[in-house]
C-alpha cells in the first residue's frame, strides 16, 4: 500500500483513538498487525497479568497472530473457543466458560469514528463478553471496519460482514446466493443480537487497538 494512503489512515486512526479515549476505553494505534501482536503479547497481557484468557470468532485475531502464540503458553488457562473439531454441545458450554474468564481477546464488526463500537452476534457469547463478564476485553480492528456513523456501520455489517461470514462459515442462508441481507428466517442464520458499545464502564476494561491494515471482514 502506498505512502500516501497509510499516512491518510494513520491521521484517522489518531483521531479515532482520541475519541475511544473520551469514551473511557483504553485505545492504542499500531502500525501494522505485526505490531498489534507485539503489543498484545508483551505490553498489555503482562501488565494484566490474567490468569484465563479467551477468544470470540474474529479473523483479525486469527491474522494478527495473537491467537497461534497464545495457544503455546502453558501458564496461562486457554480457553479455546476456536476448536471447530469438537461436538457443538461442547463448544457451546467452552463459550459459556469463556464469559468468565480474566481476559476476552476479539475483534467488532464496526468502529464509529465518534468512538463507539457495532457489533452483531449469532450465538451471543461475543457479544455478551464485550459487555459484560471477563474482568479485561481486547479488540482488535483493521482501519476497514471505521465508519463515519451508525447508520453506515449497521449497513456494513448487515450487507457486507455478515454475507462474507456467512459464506466463510458455509451457511445456508440467503446472503450467501445474493450477497445481500434479506433478513432470513433461515436456522443458519448469523445475525441474531445487536450490541453497541458507546462507553466502557468501567474505565479502560475495554481496551481497542487500531490497526493501519484492512484486517478481517
Amino acid at each position: 500500500m502506498s505512502k500516501p494512503v497509510n499516512d491518510y489512515w494513520k491521521i484517522k486512526l489518531e483521531k479515532v483513538k482520541e475519541n475511544l479515549e473520551k469514551n473511557q476505553f483504553e485505545a492504542h494505534v499500531a502500525d501494522t498487525a505485526t505490531e498489534a501482536c507485539h503489543l498484545v503479547l508483551n505490553s498489555i497481557i503482562p501488565a494484566l497479568n490474567p490468569g484465563s484468557i479467551s477468544f470470540g470468532g474474529s479473523m483479525t485475531v486469527v491474522a494478527t497472530g495473537v491467537y497461534e502464540e497464545l495457544k503455546k503458553r502453558s501458564d496461562i488457562e486457554i480457553i479455546d473457543t476456536y476448536d471447530m473439531s469438537l461436538p457443538i454441545e461442547e463448544r457451546v458450554e467452552i463459550r459459556r466458560r469463556a464469559l468468565l474468564c480474566d481476559l476476552f481477546i476479539t475483534g467488532t464488526n464496526a468502529v464509529v469514528e465518534s468512538g463507539t463500537l457495532v457489533n452483531l452476534d449469532g450465538m451471543g457469547n461475543r457479544v455478551a463478553a464485550i459487555t459484560f463478564g471477563p474482568k479485561n476485553v481486547i479488540i482488535l480492528v483493521g482501519r476497514n471496519k471505521i465508519c463515519t456513523d451508525l447508520e453506515e456501520a449497521m449497513i456494513r455489517v448487515k450487507e457486507y460482514a455478515a454475507p462474507v461470514n456467512a459464506m466463510r462459515l458455509s451457511r445456508r442462508t440467503p446472503c450467501t446466493k445474493t450477497a445481500q441481507c434479506e433478513d432470513c428466517a433461515s436456522p443458519e442464520r448469523i445475525c441474531n443480537y445487536w450490541s453497541i458499545v458507546e462507553k466502557s464502564a468501567p474505565k479502560g476494561r475495554i481496551k481497542v487497538i487500531l490497526i493501519n491494515e484492512d484486517l478481517g471482514f
